[in-house]
């Protein structure tokens, strides 16, 4: 008995072990180097690429896509990055990432450097080493254009709502001046559009990204004035001196030869305080700013719903393309990873022995009581920290695995609870064994009764997948976030998005219903003969 115990005991051990050991395999193959023995831009000059970090989403005028060509990013940072590539001798290739999450995801070793607005401060001086600034801003309040009792200094901040980005330095300092401070992941065309109904009462942002939103919008009117000045700089691993020094040797001969002068200048961004940080040659008088004038005659006045559809729509189909495919792929195998789980966990809770079944209670409420977010952040950045560090897409798939078997647990459980302990009882009577009756009897009618469920776990599954884009990984809502600040075309991206989904979940909703009809037809048919 105790043998034929044990025997089951490891057979349901079985599906897990399968699991965790390519998991395992997977993380040594993807384990990077420590942080502290990294020399980055070797390694770069080694591949032939600088990894840069940036988050599109923000929007312009740092990094975002092209309104007239999505397949295209473009911004002064892009242009920033260009040229300091350049300098290193190597091409320049973006890397997605979540904006405030930025140096963390360096740290880890997902980029050589992050360029994206990185403000200096001490803080973030605590995560990564930063250049010498290449640009200055002042920071600029926005307000609505004839609101009376709206804030124009800084102490009538306290108290009112006021809209910014986490984690940036105007987000700070409205904090200390006791306003409700309201932040937004999202574009930063969504903190001004929240302005403009009312739902906050000013904005505090830096000066290119007033620019580019407040200045332009007949609604809202920007204060006369500085409330700050913030500096931007390259974030570069913590402790790479190499790196460091071969940052700030390219942003000084940027700097001396005019090519930042010119690229600010040619955005609209040139002022006074960069020209005193740069101290070299002020752009030529020839130079206009004509990347910004092609953004404002790209998105000042928005195109009509039709032309929309037949002109900007279909450059984007392909960007959405990649990123349906990549999460479907996600989807599909974190599902497998969830059905095969699962039913290990259903069968230990039902079938297992006492301390097996605890193990399968304890990590069915964990699963299920804590958010995936929080699972997917401890996977990807908490098991560096104990040495196992995996790739973006494989921490993605075994975190929404792990959390999605919980869910199939407890589907596959309802199932076996479903069949009557008559059948069971009726099948070791005809000389079954415990898992022969499992295989021919149980199993077939649990899976029956738990399909429909675990159908619609998949399309959960499908969009919150999403989430993997913490990660860095560009899934489909990722590519609608990006697209719609870009172009500032929340709804018509939006129904995009949505029938993208939409082809996405119907075939395998149909699928279950297909399956589940042949299912039930073999089990009707013996009872009719």
């Amino acid at each position: 008995m105790i043998k034929r115990r044990l025997a089951v005991t490891l057979l349901l051990l079985l599906p897990l072990l399968a699991l965790v050991a390519p998991a395992r395999v997977l993380a040594e193959e993807t384990e990077t180097a420590p942080v502290t023995a990294r020399n980055a831009v070797a390694e770069a000059r080694a591949r032939g690429e600088l990894r840069w970090g940036n988050d599109s989403q923000g929007g312009a005028p740092y990094v975002f896509q092209d309104p007239m060509d999505p397949n295209h990013l473009i911004g002064f940072e892009v242009d920033f990055a260009a040229a300091l590539a350049k300098k290193l001798g190597v091409r320049p290739r973006p890397v997605q990432g979540q904006w405030d999450g930025l140096l963390e995801l360096l740290a880890r070793g997902d980029f050589d450097v992050v360029v994206n607005g990185i403000e200096v401060a001490e803080e973030k001086k605590r995560v990564a080493d930063l250049s010498r600034p290449y640009y200055v801003a002042a920071m600029r309040l926005t307000v609505r254009k004839g609101d009376a009792g709206a804030p124009r200094t800084l102490e009538a901040l306290r108290g009112r709502k006021l809209g910014t980005l986490p984690g940036s330095l105007a987000a700070r300092l409205a904090t200390r001046e006791g306003a409700e401070v309201k932040t937004y992941d999202g574009g930063q065309n969504d903190i001004y559009d929240d302005l403009r109904i009312g739902r906050t009462d000013a904005v505090l942002l830096d000066d290119p990204i007033t620019l580019y939103y407040g200045a332009i919008d007949p609604a809202l009117e920007v204060v006369d004035g500085s409330f700050g000045e913030v500096s931007y700089a390259v974030g570069v691993p913590k402790g790479d001196a190499e790196t460091l020094a071969a940052v700030n040797g390219a942003i000084d001969e940027l700097a001396k030869d005019g090519t930042l002068a010119a690229l600010y200048a040619r955005w609209g961004l040139w002022n006074e305080p960069t020209e005193k940080l740069l101290g070299g040659p002020a752009p030529p008088s020839t130079v206009v700013a004509e990347a910004h004038d092609a953004w404002r005659a790209a998105v000042g006045k928005p195109l009509p719903f039709w032309s929309r559809v037949t002109e900007r729509y279909p450059a984007t189909l392909r960007l959405f393309a990649r990123g349906a495919l990549l999460s479907l792929v996600v989807s599909v195998l974190a599902m497998a990873v969830a059905v095969t789980l699962g039913m290990a966990l259903a069968l230990a809770r039902v079938y297992g022995p006492k301390p097996l079944q605890w193990l399968a209670v304890g990590y069915i409420e964990l699963f299920r009581g804590t958010p995936l977010l929080v699972q997917l952040t401890m996977v990807y950045f908490g098991l560096p920290e104990l040495g196992l560090t995996l790739s973006p897409f494989v921490a993605g798939v075994i975190a929404l695995g792990l959390n999605y078997a919980a869910a199939e647990a407890e589907n596959y459980r309802a199932g076996l609870g479903s069949v009557p302990a008559g059948q069971m009882d009726a099948a070791r009577t005809l000389g079954l064994s415990k898992l022969a009756s499992l295989r021919h009897v149980a199993l077939p009618q649990a899976i029956r009764v738990a399909l429909p469920p675990t159908t619609n776990d998949f399309i959960a599954l499908l969009k919150d997948s999403s989430l993997i884009s913490v990660v860095t990984l560009t899934e489909l809502t990722k590519t609608y976030t990006s697209l719609a600040s870009a172009m500032r075309d929340h709804l018509g991206l939006g129904l995009v998005v949505a029938l993208f989904y939409l082809g996405l979940s119907l075939p395998f909703a149909r699928l279950s219903r297909s399956v589940e009809e042949r299912l039930g037809s073999k089990v009707r048919r013996p009872a009719s003969a």
